[in-house]
């Protein structure tokens, strides 16, 4: 019999629906039976895509016995990380704190006020390994909350004490200085693995943010070692057996340090983040292997992660047939059946011939040069390339047949927004119309199903919009919006990002704290959650300084230049003592302090004199500066945007406008004129 999770839309909630469990969604129910019945509240977190919260279900959550000790002794609410990312951060500060370290499936118990007193992340279901089984757990809290309730109290206002905590961003612009990007390149480069690229050592995660920082620090510096660590550590990733070889894409991390064995769900906002690193290395190096990986990415995005609507799905699972990976691992006999006489070719480049290399099988990955392949087997390495381009598409096409992972299709908006701002770009650099159209598919879809009355939500679902939106669906969703703007110049798009940056505003902002993640008047929780660092994806902060930057200029608002510098001149302790965790904000620095190029364009968008100007902005890799059109005879634009107020053509021709640190260039109307005016310390 189902139980009460048999009425949400989340994949994930649904996936526990039929378990024995009484589960509750998060909400007033759940705690006013704990209060009316004096218990405390069992909640598990996790998400769709996640490996280990899978194995937690099978082994406790489906077992009648285990069922039966939690519905006695608890109330229990299962709640998806991503609808619910407000409850997620919350109470992982409380697992952190008490463990030393968080993840997910995140265990945590709670008195019926909703303040924690004791939790973990996965628990065993028999004591192994050094670790508690769960039912034993589960006996342990509740006789501790029935027999020393007084612990248990002291407990949870110790932990809702730490997580209440608040930083007053009390610094001043004169804090805001190139040291602390000086600085944070130092300790960057410190924790370099020049072997394996990345940082540190296992687990490595894609370092994204940090790469952008790097990669900035070349632009404003010309240091080559900074493009070194880029493009080490891409290529190691894009040969690695955390990019699918196969069918585009990253997977979530690597277990280990050369990036070979990843944890292999795939995670919408990864591969946003990667292909906006890979498409910024292009325009530096103009290498053709991260062209292909934005190509290849993006085609699996397009391919398995939309939506009919426009909007993109948020995740892939790990798991197929109850196997983590097994969709994507290959014994030789597999390949040799596929490809026959090209067998051999593709078991050295795939490096299968090396022997199994997860679980008895083995991961496609490229640990070899190609041109050390190609000269084994006698080949240029434009006829290896050619050769395994065409055993790729025969193995993708035999593994399509195989079961798929499974796949969580809700639609979150902030994802939406990350891979929205990276399409768009794409689309400018490489002139893709195809990619342009996904854009505006995905802008039209959010902003129509996912706004009521002006206001962002969170999720979709089966045709249901839900959760009020939280900060970083503002931000990014802004965010991507001007990056479309800045492809299309259709000022419908400018218009809406200023519109969300406004509601934002009203909704998050605080005179002395900056930015909360949930707005004013979201539901009483036991604090406000705030967060400031950038983890996986750049922090909601993070991002509502890069949307207020450039609509600064963009929009002529200097209160939202003061609203950044304030919130980045607040975290400069925290940007020069942690920069691996402060890599978007630190971005956004870079920006602030870059003296940023406003290029206000007067022309047609379609006719060549105006393609042509726009070929020389958008080609190159320049990270700071902003774009403004007017068309000719469009007389009120620059009551919207005063980039480009009493701008008007010379000579009848298309005409670019640069302006730089409060001072303005003479109009130029030919290509070499705007790359000259255009040019680093120009």
């Amino acid at each position: 019999m189902a139980n009460r999770l048999a009425n949400e839309t989340s994949p994930y909630l649904l996936q526990h629906k039929d378990n024995p469990v009484d589960w509750y969604p998060w909400g007033d129910e759940a705690f006013e039976r704990a209060r009316a019945e004096d218990k405390p509240v069992f909640l598990s977190v996790g998400y769709s895509a996640c490996h280990w919260c899978h194995v937690m279900e099978h082994e406790s959550f489906e077992d009648d016995e285990t069922a039966a000790i939690m519905n006695d002794l608890f109330v229990n609410i299962k709640v998806d990380r991503e609808e619910r990312p407000d409850v997620d951060a919350i109470y992982m500060d409380a697992v952190q704190a008490l463990t030393q370290r968080g993840g997910w499936p995140m265990s945590v118990w709670l008195t019926p006020d909703g303040r924690p007193f004791y939790g973990g992340t996965y628990f065993p279901p028999e004591d192994s390994m050094g670790m508690p089984g769960f039912k034993r757990v589960l006996r342990y809290v509740a006789q501790a909350y029935r027999e020393r309730r007084d612990e248990v109290e002291r407990s949870a206002d110790e932990l809702t004490g730490h997580i209440d905590r608040q930083i007053s961003l009390t610094g001043t612009d004169d804090a805001l200085t190139t040291d602390t990007l000086d600085a944070a390149f130092q300790a960057i480069a410190r924790r370099f693995d020049a072997d394996e690229g990345g940082f540190g050592g296992a687990p490595k995660f894609p370092p994204t943010n940090t790469l952008e920082v790097l990669l900035r620090m070349h632009y404003r510096h010309g240091w080559d070692h900074a493009l070194e660590m880029v493009t080490h550590t891409l290529d190691k990733m894009a040969r690695g057996g955390i990019y699918d070889q196969l069918g585009g894409g990253f997977h979530r991390y690597s277990v280990d340090a050369r990036w070979l064995v990843p944890h292999f769900e795939k995670m919408l906002y990864d591969n946003a983040l990667l292909t906006r690193i890979y498409l910024h290395a292009y325009q530096v190096t103009e290498d053709d292997l991260y062209r292909r990986i934005v190509e290849e990415t993006l085609a699996y995005v397009q391919r398995e992660m939309t939506d009919p609507g426009g909007g993109f799905y948020a995740t892939q699972d790990a798991d197929s047939e109850g196997h983590e990976g097994k969709f994507f691992i290959w014994t030789p006999d597999e390949i040799r059946e596929v490809l026959g006489d090209d067998a051999d070719l593709a078991l050295d480049y795939w490096a299968v011939s090396d022997g199994p290399n997860f679980e008895g099988k083995s991961i496609l990955w490229v640990p070899r040069d190609p041109e050390k392949i190609a000269e084994k087997h006698g080949l240029t390495v434009e006829q290896l390339a050619e050769r395994i381009e065409g055993a790729r598409q025969k193995l993708f096409d035999a593994r399509e047949t195989r079961v798929r992972p499974g796949r969580d299709d809700k639609i979150i908006t902030a994802w939406n927004g990350l891979m929205l701002t990276s399409v768009a770009e794409a689309a400018r650099v490489f002139e893709r119309g195809d990619w342009l159209q996904m854009a505006v598919a995905c802008a039209e879809f959010v902003l129509g199903a996912l706004r009521r009355e002006g206001r962002l939500l969170r999720t979709y679902k089966d045709g249901q919009a839900k959760f009020n939106g939280y900060l970083e669906d503002y931000a990014f969703m802004a965010e991507g919006l001007l990056e479309l703007y800045t492809t299309t110049l259709d000022r419908r798009w400018f218009d809406e990002a200023l519109a969300l940056t406004e509601t934002m505003l009203d909704l998050f902002w605080d005179d002395e704290a900056g930015f909360y993640d949930t707005m004013h008047d979201h539901e009483d929780l036991i604090v406000r959650p705030q967060s400031l660092p950038d983890g996986a994806t750049p922090s909601g902060n993070s991002a509502a300084v890069a949307v207020l930057l450039r609509l600064s200029i963009l929009a002529g608002r200097p209160d939202f230049q003061r609203k950044a510098a304030q919130v980045m001149a607040g975290l400069v302790p925290l940007m020069q003592q942690f920069p691996s965790g402060f890599g978007h904000l630190l971005t956004q620095l870079d920006f602030h302090l870059g003296e940023p190029h406003e290029i206000a364009l007067v022309g047609d968008p379609d006719a060549d004199d105006t393609r042509a100007l726009l070929e020389v902005i958008n080609r190159p890799y320049r990270p700071n500066q902003v774009l403004a059109l007017a068309r000719p005879g469009d007389g009120d634009v620059g009551e919207a945007i005063p980039l480009l107020a009493s701008r008007h053509q010379l000579d009848g021709a298309a005409t670019a406008y640069v302006c730089r640190n409060y001072t303005c260039k003479m109009p130029v109307n030919t290509p070499q004129a705007l790359d000259r005016d255009l040019q680093r310390g120009t």
